[in-house]
């Protein structure tokens, strides 16, 4: 695995001279052939739909790139049905999935023609109540197989500890339920993985899902219209590890669809994935300077990003690769501790790491962070999120998020009555 950047050093110090660093870099061509990549791999089934996770990267520009191509977008708030709007996405190319979700946020879904795609069969009722008594015509359930499923990691969880999804009696209960009210049309959505590699585990997860489709249409009286495996497609941030073959899965899925769906005519059955990371992650980087060596008793380079702009290092202890940049062919001497600085000794990109020797005013890119980077950041400590840049097709820049100010950060607070507060 190579660690590419789509621009020279020249190139990145002109683009940090315009736009001052952290800042997001993301690169719209690659991004689309990514996409590309996945209807080309999945083309092997009567339908497919890839409801691009609207989490990993909630920017409209994104979003309106991902439209283009075909994707839907798989949202689980207010905010992010707006998003898809916003950007062109409405409908059934919208999967809502529901998560403790407040009524108003099923009544929006519904306003925008989602697929709602519920994670507990009390939702069912309250759904009902939050919509005037009635049900959408479409109706999906999100499966959790408990022990059935082996693996999860520190991310998502073992399936039987997560606080997602049905087990299989409610699933039974809830096509019932959902039937006997009359909803006609239903799908099936199951995910229970995170940044996965092992390309078999899909396949596995499929074949969960098929069987219980079939069982479904058996004691339930319903057929699936379309089944939603989810997400969890990793990428290798790591050297050595290898892209998930996407092509691969297809065929591995299209052998159990043929086996299972096919007779028992549940032909065509759409089938969806819902992945954010394997789309975006790889095609976005974190663009820091160096702005302080440390020497205690380790060494240590200060950077002017921090926890707060990439928190996956500090919270799952993920780790990221980082260039120097100018300095990529240069022999990596040093062992350094790169840090932010927010006030948590966890605010540190790299422990340990081997890295060139790296002086002040050197630019650090942070690779695959285009997905869960900077829409995981935050405001502890009063940090400042990063702006982000667009890579146009077209080799042109475009700012697509600015970089926060001190006046959002303040923006909702009301300092007016201060001077009579006591």
């Amino acid at each position: 695995m190579s660690f590419d950047f789509p621009l020279s050093h020249s190139q990145l110090a002109s683009l940090a001279a315009q736009f001052p660093t952290p800042f997001y870099l993301y690169d719209e061509a690659a991004i689309r052939s990514t996409v590309r990549y996945f209807y080309q791999s999945f083309s092997i089934f009567p339908k497919f739909r890839e409801y691009f996770a609207v989490k990993a990267l909630p920017n409209p520009y994104i979003l309106k790139i991902l439209e283009s191509e075909g994707c839907g977008g798989d949202c689980s708030s207010l905010p992010e049905l707006l998003l898809c709007e916003k950007s062109g996405i409405t409908g059934r190319r919208i999967m809502f999935t529901s998560n403790d979700t407040p009524a108003q946020e099923f009544v929006q879904a519904a306003r925008l023609g989602a697929i709602i795609n519920l994670d507990d069969i009390t939702h069912i009722d309250f759904l009902k109540e939050a919509l005037g008594g009635t049900l959408p015509d479409t109706i999906c359930f999100r499966y959790n197989p408990g022990p059935l499923k082996k693996g999860g990691n520190a991310i998502i969880g073992k399936p039987e500890e997560a606080k997602y999804g049905l087990t299989k009696p409610q699933m039974l209960e809830a096509y019932r339920r959902c039937k006997a009210e009359g909803v006609r049309h239903f799908g099936i959505h199951t995910m229970v993985a995170s940044n996965e590699l092992n390309p078999d585990f899909f396949a596995d997860t499929a074949r969960l899902v098929f069987e219980l489709a079939l069982e479904v249409q058996k004691e339930c009286g319903v057929n699936i219209e379309f089944a939603d495996l989810g997400g969890g497609v990793g990428i290798p941030y790591r050297a050595g590890q290898e892209r998930v073959d996407l092509a691969y899965v297809a065929r591995e899925i299209k052998k159990l669809y043929d086996a299972l769906i096919v007779p028992a005519g549940l032909d065509p059955m759409e089938i969806c994935l819902e992945c954010g990371r394997p789309v975006t992650g790889p095609h976005g980087w974190l663009i820091t300077r160096a702005i302080h060596t440390k020497s205690i008793y380790r060494e240590y380079i200060g950077v002017d990003a921090s926890m707060a702009d990439l928190m996956r290092p500090g919270m799952y202890g993920a780790y990221h690769e980082i260039t120097v940049s100018g300095k990529e062919n240069e022999p990596k001497s040093c062992v350094y501790d790169v840090s932010g600085s927010l006030c948590e000794n966890c605010d540190k990109f790299a422990i340990q790491r081997e890295l060139p020797e790296i002086a002040v005013g050197d630019l650090l890119i942070i690779h695959d962070a285009g997905a869960h980077g900077r829409a995981m950041g935050f405001n502890y400590n009063g940090k400042l999120r990063a702006g982000e840049i667009l890579l146009r097709s077209d080799g042109s820049f475009k700012e697509i998020r600015r970089r926060e100010t001190v006046e959002d950060y303040f923006a909702t607070l009301d300092f007016s009555g201060l001077d009579n507060f006591s």
